[in-house]
Order: structure tokens, then sequence, then C-alpha cells
């Protein structure tokens, strides 16, 4: 399978990391998805070797493929969002539906240099020392579930050693090739210490994971203690919003993102609070829960603090600015339903995981729901065209507005990651209502079937744009 996609971001890096993955956020493969899901996991296989041209045309980055997969994860109802403890069972398993992220893991073990003796590496070489292990999640469970193994018996070209992959890229992390803060702060760049708000969730969910997997307390506290030191660096201390990079000699953005994304990674407290929930889960699933829980309660403030200053700032349009802070008729700022979406479904998350059916800030979410999907009343009931109709969605199914994936300052017309965001809207806002029913205010309604199919094809329309090189 031969997958191509533009990966030069706005510092003329190459981005890494293919699949910060479905498995990015699995942590139960409690594998019980709807008709809808099996359709759409076909649907995602059938179209993963689509034109080169369409991939340049949204300019797909590995960690921005990374996001998609994860979003599906969420989507099937194999994420550690779920309630199945961690580790998993090693053989519980749909390997026809989890195919299509075991050919991640193997493209990445075919270009690793690293091996089990040797130097700590990281899973893909990059300029970033964060997006690589956003890829870790997917070698753990294909090593915890005996990937290598399986495929062995048939090609012994594919006996790869998944387990060293990990254990090196966390090396990687740790060693003197990464700088760190006096206070131990990981770089998000290998070349100058610089701090990212996309390092918290790309890196401290890896962390998180590999310590539950493995019944490792430390990297448990060490997940927790990068976000806590990430928040004192990028927090301000006024609106509670994380800022986007800060230190370093180049690249520096004091600006209050929403996501947000650029070429080709994503920045922001979208991701920031993504990120510590991820942690958060994986710790609540893990045999350490108890004995962490001031740990816990610390991620829940610190995500409540990032929502109360995102919802602080949006307008009656219920859409985010691409700088959090600032209005839409300012310089290269405009409406973003990317991050929109991403902060909405860590809303649901939240109350989901901790906060309750009366968490504060579900109405905020339920309106950005019902803005997102606005309907002018024209649309098709016809599978073959959902999207017509949609007010933020163009009749090919593509998220609108967006930020431009080729230059983050501009608005774009099509972004892979917005598509997987509402995916990850979708599902996390299902399971909600899986749980409390339909929201009381009014402001929405919940219909099972038609969200399927805009979650299913609009993951079909992302991931149909795309494919891996490796």
């Amino acid at each position: 399978m031969e997958v191509q996609y533009s990966c030069q971001d706005d510092y003329g890096r190459t981005s890494p990391s293919a699949s910060q993955g479905f498995l990015e956020t699995i942590g139960s493969f409690r594998l019980r998805p709807s008709t809808f899901i099996l359709q759409t996991l076909v649907v995602i296989y059938l179209l993963w070797i689509p034109t080169q041209t369409k991939a340049q045309d949204i300019g797909l980055s590995t960690d921005q493929i990374g996001s998609i997969s994860a979003r599906l994860a969420e989507a099937a109802q194999t994420s550690v969002f779920s309630s199945s403890s961690i580790p998993p069972s090693s053989n519980a398993v749909d390997e026809s539906s989890m195919e299509p992220f075991w050919d991640i893991a193997r493209s990445i073990m075919g270009q690793w240099n690293g091996t089990s003796s040797g130097s700590p590496q990281p899973l893909m070489p990059d300029g970033s020392a964060a997006d690589p292990a956003s890829n870790g999640v997917t070698i753990l469970m294909a090593n915890w579930t005996g990937l290598a193994a399986r495929d062995s018996a048939s090609n012994s070209s594919l006996n790869y050693d998944y387990a060293a992959a990990a254990k090196s890229q966390l090396g990687f992390l740790h060693s003197n090739n990464v700088p760190k803060t006096s206070d131990g702060a990981i770089s998000h760049r290998v070349d100058q210490l610089q701090l990212w708000s996309d390092f918290v969730y790309m890196v401290p969910p890896f962390f998180a994971y590999y310590g539950a997997l493995t019944r490792n307390r430390t990297l448990l506290v060490e997940a927790y203690n990068q976000c806590k030191l990430y928040r004192s660096y990028l927090q301000d201390e006024k609106s509670r919003l994380w800022r986007h990079v800060l230190l370093g000699t180049s690249g520096i953005d004091e600006g209050f993102w929403s996501t947000v994304l650029s070429v080709p990674v994503f920045r922001g407290n979208g991701w920031a609070a993504a990120g510590m929930l991820r942690v958060h889960a994986s710790i609540t699933n893990s045999e350490y829960a108890n004995t962490l829980k001031n740990q816990r309660k610390d991620l829940q403030k610190w995500v409540e603090e990032i929502h109360k200053g995102m919802y602080a700032v949006v307008d009656d349009t219920q859409l985010f600015t691409n700088w959090a802070d600032q209005p839409p008729t300012a310089p290269r700022n405009f409406y973003d339903a990317s991050g929109t979406s991403l902060v909405a479904a860590t809303v649901y998350r939240a109350s989901l995981q901790y906060a309750g059916k009366k968490y504060k800030y579900i109405g905020n979410a339920e309106r950005a729901w019902a803005t997102l999907f606005n309907s002018t009343g024209s649309g098709s009931s016809n599978s073959s065209a959902p999207f017509v109709g949609y007010t933020h969605f163009t009749q090919e199914g593509w998220l609108t507005p967006v930020v431009n994936p080729h230059s983050y300052g501009e608005e774009g017309s099509r972004s892979a990651e917005g598509q997987a965001f509402v995916v990850m809207l979708a599902a996390a806002r299902r399971d909600w209502i899986g749980v409390n029913g339909e929201y009381s205010a009014g402001t929405s309604r919940y219909h099972g079937a038609l969200a399927s199919r805009w979650a299913g094809g609009l993951l079909a329309v992302a991931v149909g744009s795309m494919t891996f090189s490796f």
C-alpha cells in the first residue's frame, strides 16, 4: 500500500506520526460497534488508497492522519474513554476492524531505524520531539495484542519488535537528545527548548497509557507532571487560556488558539483539554486510580479552566475564532468550526468522566452542536447526498469554515482534522446521550441514525482524501 501526503510544516520540518492513531486513545477493546461503525470501517478501508492529488489538496501530515484515526477509535467505542480497565485483554480484538490501524503500525516499523540494544530513537525522525510519540499507543497495542507473531506466521519480514520501538521512543523523550526546562518540562522541539500546547495531546497520553498498560505508576505520574508543567508555562493567569508557543528563538506564538491547526500540527486550548482528558481517563481505568485521586482532581480542574476561558469569549454565532481572544475582524482571524467541534467534544467527555449530567458547559456544547448541524431545511435524507442544505458543511461533506491546512493564519476550504473533530464530537455526544438522555434545554435534538450517517460520511470524506507513505 502506498500512501502519499504533504508533510512540511510552517517551520519547514517534516511531520512525524502516522497514527497518533486509532489506538492513541484506545484502552478498552470493548469493541461493540453498531452497524454504522462497521460500515464506516469498511468504507474507510476501501478508500485508503485515493489519489495523490487529493492528499496534496488538503495538506495532510502524519499526525493529522493519526488524529483521524484517534477519532475513529472514539466512534467505535474502543478508546480510553470507555469504562473498561487497562490493561485490556490481549486477545479481545476484532481483527477485521483493527486491520487498517495495524497497517499504520506496520508502516511505522518498516521505516524505524532503531534496535532493542541501540541508543534511543523516536518512532520517526522529526524536528518535533513530541509528534512521533503520538504514534506510541498504536505501537504499544500492536505489541500487547501480539501483532508481530500473527503477521510473522505468514510473512517473516513482518516480525517487528514493537516493544523495543515503544521503549526506544520513551527513552528518547527522556534522553539528553531532547531539551528540558530546569523543572523538567520536556521540549516540544528537538533543536531548541520550546513549549507548544500541542505537546499535551502528543506525549502525556503516551506516557499515561504506557504506564497503565505496563503497571508502571511512575509513568502515570510523569504524564500528570508534564500536563502540570506545561500549564504553569503556557496558561495566562487572567483568562486561564493557554498560549500556543513559548520559549525558544523562533516560531514563538503567544496567541490563545482554539484548536488550532496549522501545517502540520494542531495547537491550542482544545488540544490541551483533550490531552488532559486522555491522561485522566488512563489513570481512572488503571489500577492506580485510587492512589492518584489528587492528580485526577487537578486534571479535572485544569480542563474546566479551559472550558471557562473558551466559552467566556464565544459570541452569538457559537463558533470560536481561530485566535480565541480576538474578534473575527482582527487581522488573519476568522471563525473556526473545527476548533469549535473539538472543544465541544471535550465538554461531553468531561461530563461523562467526572463532572456529571449537570456540568455547567453542556449547554454551550449543545449550542455548538446545533450551530454546526444547522440545516436550511433543504437537505436530503438520501444517504448518497446527506450534506445538502447544511450551513457548516459543503455538499461534499467538508466542515466549514476552517483554517487553511497550508497556512494556519488563513481560512481554508478543506480540513481533514475538521472532519475528525466532528466525528469526535458525534462520538462524545452519542455516549453522553446514551448515559443521560436528551438534553432538556431544547437547544437541539439528537437523531441517532442521521448523526451516525453524518459521522460516517464525514470520516469517509476525510480518510478518502488521504493515504500513508512511509
